[in-house]
């Protein structure tokens, strides 16, 4: 497989085996455990990830749906509703009953995916103290870091899972290699860097890894560094 430079060149065969380096390091691979009280799918350009939390509570995960999103970059020219709106409805034509998804429809970003769906929890006065969140394969460990950080109750158990896809199979029309490359190279600076900010807790990085994206930056992947 080829990847296309934002110039439209060809770059080396090397730039693909590291994107597909970063791509599999962001996924945590996780088992997952039907005993969680709700689906919690962050919601974003990809809507094959509402088709995944959806199938997952069809599956006999959770006693809830909940799909966390508003208008983020990548989404405001594109949907002409909040993203959690948009997966909702995929949700709902998949035959989740309407009482069974709860939505936040206000967060711009990870961190409000998370502290607004705490907020809106809060309000209904639901306990929840266990979720498989649901996110692309790229934004997984990300995903993971803020929730540990950011979510109030330490002791809430999570899992973390994404669409079943390889980095073949990943990329289409909707979902570019060059934009997907660009995020996942831009996800691993924010590992590295957002931990001193108090964003997300620390993630091991190997050198590989971040050699990796350091080259796919000098290759011209870095339209989404922080």
């Amino acid at each position: 497989m080829t990847v296309t430079r934002r110039d439209g060149s060809q770059s080396p065969t090397d730039a693909s085996r590291d994107a597909e380096l970063l791509y599999n390091y962001h996924q945590l691979f996780m088992l997952l455990d039907k005993d969680i009280d709700a689906v919690f799918c962050l919601c974003s350009l990809d809507t094959r990830v509402a088709q995944r939390a959806a199938q997952l509570f069809l599956d006999g995960y959770g006693n809830y749906l909940i799909f966390s999103g508003g208008a983020g970059k990548l989404t405001q020219d594109r949907f002409d509703k909040p993203e959690a709106l948009v997966f909702a409805d995929i949700a709902l034509e998949m035959g989740i009953p309407e009482e069974k998804v709860l939505v936040e429809p206000l967060s711009t970003n990870t961190g409000e995916n998370v502290r607004f769906t705490y907020a809106l929890l809060q309000e209904k006065g639901l306990q929840l103290n266990s979720f498989l969140l649901v996110q692309k394969p790229y934004m997984e460990r990300r995903t993971y870091a803020t929730f540990k950080k950011q979510w109030p109750d330490p002791n809430t158990r999570i899992m973390v899972t994404s669409p079943q896809l390889k980095w073949s199979e990943y990329p289409n029309e909707d979902n570019p290699e060059d934009l997907v490359i660009n995020i996942a190279v831009g996800d691993l600076i924010r590992i590295r860097e957002y931990p001193s900010k108090g964003f997300q807790i620390p993630q091991d990085i190997p050198d590989e890894i971040w050699e990796a994206a350091q080259r796919l930056v000098r290759a011209g992947y870095d339209s989404h560094l922080p």
